[in-house]
């Protein structure tokens, strides 16, 4: 079987298409744990709710030393201030010009303030970071991310921690052929075939945090979730047949005894 081909980021190059979040986890150990089976490069913490001191900060610790990537990200921020001031802390903390963008609109649906998260966007690049925003799954909010430079657009799948799954698959096909940045999809897979259902899409790559972390067994769905980002992966570049209403003989009736 070929190798599977990579992903770039910012310049840099990961074999792994899955990044996962490190929140909501019984304990550090299976934390790791799942990391490690997932096979993932990159890593995303959430700088506003762990503490650079004390006990959190062997979480920035563990990661470092294991060789993953650090992705700090912006979550909890509902302004564009907050968010760059969040991203400013980070690059001082952890020494990384990557960030992931979160400018929050609402409590309750956790959709992103699009205004706010542009304005934060177009700050951030002009500074040199190497932003991954999290947004809409909006063709024009993707399209004027990709203009202010972004390093990848984050459309959510559905609302984070929901678990639903990819809502509107048509929306990111559309991203998909408007935007020429890695797509990634970020929030609201459940499940393995969640996953396997956006890389057959074309999208280059799922963030997931919450159906790993609180699954039964998350160990066991990390595992569920590499093979599934790789089986997506491999049916885009296969390349499905179309779709019909009506059935097509698998075999040809040219020749047949009749």
């Amino acid at each position: 079987m070929e190798k599977m081909d990579g992903l770039r980021i910012g310049g840099s190059d990961y074999q792994s298409r899955l990044i996962m979040g490190t929140s909501g986890y019984p304990n550090f150990d299976v934390m790791l744990r799942a990391l490690e089976m997932a096979g993932v490069e990159m890593a995303t913490v959430a700088l506003r709710r762990v503490t650079l001191s004390g006990a959190e900060e062997n979480l920035f610790n563990m990661l470092q030393t294991r060789g993953y990537t650090i992705l700090p990200n912006t979550a909890g921020c509902y302004t564009a201030k907050e968010a760059i001031l969040t991203a400013q802390l980070a690059r001082e903390a952890l020494g990384t010009e990557l960030i992931k963008l979160e400018v929050i609109g609402d409590d309750a649906t956790l959709f992103p303030d699009v205004e706010q998260l542009l304005s934060a966007a177009g700050t951030l690049v002009k500074d040199g970071f190497t932003v991954l925003p999290y947004c809409n799954d909006d063709p024009i909010t993707c399209k004027k991310l990709e203009d202010l430079g972004c390093a990848a657009v984050m459309p959510l799948g559905a609302p984070i921690g929901s678990g639903m799954g990819i809502r509107n698959p048509y929306n990111i096909e559309i991203i998909r052929d408007s935007v020429s940045l890695p797509l990634i999809v970020d929030a609201g897979v459940g499940t393995a075939s969640d996953a396997t259902v956006a890389m057959e899409l074309g999208c280059d790559g799922v963030l997931l945090n919450t159906a790993v972390a609180k699954a039964r067994q998350p160990v066991m769905m990390a595992e569920a979730m590499r093979k599934a980002i790789e089986a997506g992966r491999l049916a885009f570049l296969a390349g499905r047949i179309p779709k019909k209403l009506y059935a097509t003989a698998s075999s040809s009736w040219e020749g047949m005894i009749r």
